[in-house]
């Protein structure tokens, strides 16, 4: 097992009376690809201003390579790139105006700055928009070089707010590309997103809601955490039954799933047990059933909505 590079004691922020983040406990490790995820406003974005020094800590602690996030966050800024949730570079300034403007905050040295703009505009693929300004780039080539910017004094560790929130799927596979290969070259990535197929993309994950951990695992043991199948029914018509099926007390949820209905159930085999016996919806065809193996977005609903019933402690 790699070291924590990241390493979180019982970290806290509130706001008056609004706890923004609560009691967050975790390590990620040197070399992992950790996917902090959540819904808009669960705490994500938060967490990381506070590891990026950006903001205090109402209580607890968070240590980046053994130096506290706060109390040494002059040592700890030259220790990671940062890319935030939205375009934050100079629009005014040409693609390689804004990499030479970082390469002076980070005191790359002068010597260094030809070679490493190269490097990453090759890296990125914008090294034909290289004297184009970044305001007229498109979403996807921004998001490019935003991180080629965050990527210019070499740093050992990168924290990227949702980088893909707003991308075309072709822009979004290039991004998850180019942190794959970051990360093989020894590169620690600290990502935020809202999309639970991303989670799958990650060697670890965390779900946070409301400011809480949730759970924290590589997802292959999260999606193992659940102790019961995941039954996946044909319908028709399927919004009624969707809808009549969310009333069922034996039933801790329903959700659609490309035309079918995943249920969520303390004891499927029974269930359907019994309507094979009984169907109890008269104005719903029940047309097939078949068992689904568990995905992110199972997973985050599991946790997110409580259904502890089907769920054991998943472990890192």
């Amino acid at each position: 097992m790699s070291e924590a590079v990241i390493s979180l004691d019982r970290l806290s922020k509130s706001y008056g009376d609004v706890r923004a983040v609560e009691d967050l406990t975790l390590e990620v490790r040197a070399g992992a690809i950790f996917g902090f995820l959540g819904a808009n406003g669960a705490g994500k974005t938060t967490t990381m201003r506070m590891l990026c020094g950006l903001v205090r800590p109402t209580s607890g602690r968070a240590t980046i390579s053994g130096h506290d996030v706060w109390q040494e966050r002059q040592i700890v800024r030259t220790k990671f790139g940062y890319m935030a949730q939205r375009f934050s570079l100079y629009p005014d300034l040409t693609v390689d105006e804004n990499m030479r403007f970082f390469a002076g905050a980070s005191r790359v040295p002068g010597g260094e700055v030809e070679g490493r703009i190269a490097r990453l505009l090759t890296l990125t693929d914008i090294e034909a928009k290289r004297h184009a300004p970044a305001g007229s780039l498109s979403g996807g080539m921004k998001q490019l070089l935003a991180l080629a910017c965050a990527l210019i004094h070499e740093p050992p560790l990168l924290f990227l707010d949702e980088p893909t929130s707003g991308l075309d799927p072709v822009h979004r596979q290039q991004m998850w590309n180019l942190l794959y290969d970051l990360s093989n070259s020894g590169i620690t990535i600290f990502v935020t997103t809202h999309y639970m197929d991303e989670a799958e993309r990650c060697t670890d994950v965390g779900f946070i809601e409301s400011g809480r951990l949730l759970a924290s695992a590589p997802p292959r043991a999260l999606k193992a955490s659940f102790t019961t199948k995941l039954l996946e029914i044909d319908v028709e018509p399927v919004m009624p039954a969707l809808v009549q099926l969310r009333e069922n007390p034996e039933l801790l949820g329903v959700s659609l799933r490309s035309g079918s209905l995943r249920l969520y159930a303390a004891n499927p085999e029974a269930l359907v047990a019994k309507w094979r016996e009984s169907w109890p919806y008269p104005g719903i065809e029940w047309r097939g059933e078949r068992w689904v193996e568990p995905d992110m977005e199972d997973v985050f609903t599991a946790y997110s909505q409580g259904y502890n019933a089907m769920l054991k402690t998943a472990q890192p």
